[in-house]
């Protein structure tokens, strides 16, 4: 099995792949300083939960937006799974296809993966949306090139902002609300009312200026944790594919193999 790895600002998502099927999926917060020698304890214990041995793991590949915590990560390949991880991005793994856009060193490696498994599971343009510490828009073309996105902060960081620098302000949950209603008859209200619709409203102004600047008929794929917390509330979204991350790791590995 390949044992994919995530490792985001936010999260380090581990995910076993048997296939295409996803058989199990773990995250810990990231840290930088986590060792290999830690990063194995609490995955051996996660894996024997779900009935499964480290040897099973035959493969690893690493995508990571925190370069920091990669060399850890790579100890973690070596050492515990007896093997040389791929690394999303370099060698045989590159991402293979066009950047057409004005810094492409630039690009995160979930955002490439992202456009990888949307252009190879949707056709036409696309626009990608991730949900996640940031959310980012992407824009893929019929031809599976990259030709620019947008980066908003993330629902989560929002809020953090909101509540760290207006004192009186309370610390609320995001969760969808039971209301259509925008106007707040309490503080909390107002508050919900501010962080979700207004999130909304972004998403859905954004991606109705990225459809008219593209020009042509754009599919528009939702993904990462806080994707389906939108699901009901807007018609803005054609899919949602809560595992196109990880998706994109599996095609990555099995094109990094062909070429190796």
């Amino acid at each position: 099995m390949l044992l994919a790895v995530d490792a985001g600002n936010t999260n380090v998502v581990f995910a076993l792949l048997d296939g295409e099927q996803i058989r199990g999926r773990w995250r810990i917060a990231t840290d930088p300083r986590r060792t290999a020698d830690e990063y194995a304890v609490w995955l051996s214990q996660l894996l024997s939960l779900e009935g499964y041995d480290r040897s099973v793991v035959t493969g690893v590949i690493i995508s990571t937006v925190v370069p920091r915590a990669l060399h850890n990560l790579e100890v973690l390949a070596q050492k515990y799974f007896k093997t040389e991880p791929v690394i999303a991005g370099q060698g045989s793994a590159e991402w293979g296809f066009p950047l057409d856009v004005e810094e492409p060193q630039g690009l995160g490696a979930d955002r490439a993966l992202n456009m990888i498994a949307g252009h190879a599971r949707h056709s036409g343009d696309l626009i990608i949306i991730d949900f996640g510490t940031a959310t980012t828009f992407e824009i893929v073309d019929y031809r599976g090139a990259y030709k620019g996105g947008i980066i908003a902060p993330g629902i989560n960081l929002s809020l953090d902002a909101l509540v760290t620098a207006a004192a009186k302000l309370p610390r609320i949950a995001i969760t969808a609300p039971a209301s259509t209603s925008v106007i707040g008859r309490n503080t909390v209200d107002q508050m919900h009312i501010g962080i979700y619709w207004g999130y909304v409203a972004m998403i859905e102004g954004l991606v109705a200026r990225m459809k008219a600047e593209i020009g042509r008929p754009s599919k528009v794929i939702a993904t990462g944790g806080l994707a389906v917390l939108f699901e009901k509330h807007t018609d803005v979204f054609d899919a949602i594919e809560p595992d196109l991350t990880i998706q994109g790791l599996a095609m990555l590995w099995e094109r990094s193999q062909t070429q190796a």
